[in-house]
């Protein structure tokens, strides 16, 4: 009987192409005996019913071809990440060996920028309110104010005599026109004009020392004339440079010619401000 169930039950699949329902109402038998008979039989095409996420499981093929993510696929078409890799699991993403870490490296610079960016506003909104406090301190200099902060700046950033090499002559150079804006005050005080002393860039070789000059002259408002050749400083193969750039223009090296005399007034300012630090850090 047994047999004859099982030969009955395929030629009606096969042939009939009867549902397991319809099958079970032709021979009565039972659900779980009609499918162990059925074992290996395809079902016919007309019993099988649409699946609603074919088309999407065909997109999602489609853009794992292409490159797409796991993460991406899921949020284009609306599906749960694991429904997603389940269906693209079995198509491995290759990845440009260059892209990979540039893209990984990008994506953890977006990721801390993101972190730290409530962060910086706060740093910068408190940076900004003490620099106007700071800068309110400062008011209005005067001669004196520009004599002592003058021989200060000179003393931090000019040349200066030594006891194996007597040079007493004033010799100023700095990359921040900013200094060289105090130290030109500074000489204008003293009686020194900015059309008395000579200029001069000190710029890497490959730079464009031509348009350095032109800058400086502009941004302190220097006679282009007093300007000498400049100074090319040689490239080492070895030393890691980070003054490149459009931004880069050098340093600017101030000449004040026939300076003995200013240059003993510098070291005398110096010398009593020295004095009088040393003296105010004894007091009470």
């Amino acid at each position: 009987m047994a047999g004859f169930d099982a030969h009955e039950v395929r030629r009606l699949r096969t042939e009939e192409q009867l549902s397991v329902r319809e099958i079970r109402a032709r021979t009565g038998l039972g659900r779980h005996r009609v499918q162990e008979l059925l074992r290996g039989v395809p079902a016919p095409e007309r019993t099988r019913r649409p699946r609603a996420k074919d088309d999407l499981r065909a997109e999602a093929v489609a853009l794992r071809s292409t490159g797409h993510p796991v993460p991406e696929i899921a949020r284009r078409l609306g599906v749960s990440r694991s429904t997603a890799y389940l269906w693209v699991r079995h198509i491995p993403l290759e990845r440009d060996p260059e892209e990979g870490p540039e893209s990984r490296r990008q994506h953890a610079r977006t990721m801390a920028e993101a972190r730290w960016a409530a962060h910086r506003r706060a740093r910068d909104e408190a940076q900004g309110e003490v620099h106007a406090v700071a800068a309110q301190l400062v008011g209005q200099l005067d001669e004196r104010d520009l004599l002592l902060i003058g021989a200060a700046v000179y003393w931090c950033e000019g040349t200066k005599s030594k006891p194996w090499r007597r040079d007493d002559h004033v010799q100023f150079v700095n990359s921040d026109p900013g200094l060289h804006s105090l130290f030109l005050r500074f000489l204008e005080v003293c009686g020194v004009d900015r059309a008395v002393p000579t200029y001069r860039v000190s710029i890497h070789e490959t730079a464009d020392p031509d348009a350095a000059a032109e800058w400086w002259a502009a941004e302190l408002g220097l006679p282009r004339e007093r300007f000498r050749r400049a100074t090319l400083k040689k490239h080492n193969p070895t030393t890691v440079r980070r003054n490149t750039g459009d931004e880069y223009r050098g340093c600017l090296v101030i000449n004040v010619p026939r300076s003995r005399e200013l240059y003993w007034r510098i070291e005398g300012m110096i010398a009593e401000l020295f004095r009088s630090a040393a003296e105010r850090t004894f007091v009470g």
